[in-house]
């Protein structure tokens, strides 16, 4: 049987709230669970201590065998030392999206451009133009 230590929606209607629960994964998400392991009130602040409750003993017990954690409560898993912080790879985080990456495509472009043209002597103007012919 796969267990799984998950969160199970309760509360009603636009006024979540979540049991942390043990539970076979073939389960609904709010349907039967072998154990109640905490509850998590997302409407509470964040420096709340009331927000996350977990009972630590049963959880450990729980991984002990072999219940696999969500990736939510593996995070608070971690930030309460039961287990090994986990590395993760946000590969896109850093990378530019399809838009930015033409519209630089296209600025380098001009700058090349721009690069290769020879510089220019400035045109003169009609006025300096007829200056210089009452000048002369």
């Amino acid at each position: 049987m796969a267990m799984k230590i998950r969160l199970a929606r309760a509360g009603s209607t636009k006024r979540p709230y979540y049991h942390i629960v043990a539970a076979d994964s073939r389960m609904p998400r709010d349907g039967r669970f072998k154990e109640r392991l905490g509850a998590y009130n997302p409407l509470l602040a964040k420096d709340d201590e009331n927000r996350i409750r977990m009972d630590l003993d049963r959880i450990k017990y729980w991984l002990g065998e072999g219940a696999q954690p969500t990736d939510r409560v593996s995070r608070w898993l971690e930030n309460a030392g039961v287990i090994a912080k986990k590395e993760r790879a946000n590969l896109k985080a850093g990378e530019p999206g399809d838009k930015a990456k033409k519209r630089a495509e296209e600025k380098a472009k001009k700058a090349a451009a721009a690069a290769e043209k020879p510089a220019e002597t400035p045109a003169e103007t009609p006025a300096e133009a007829a200056a210089e012919a009452a000048a002369e």
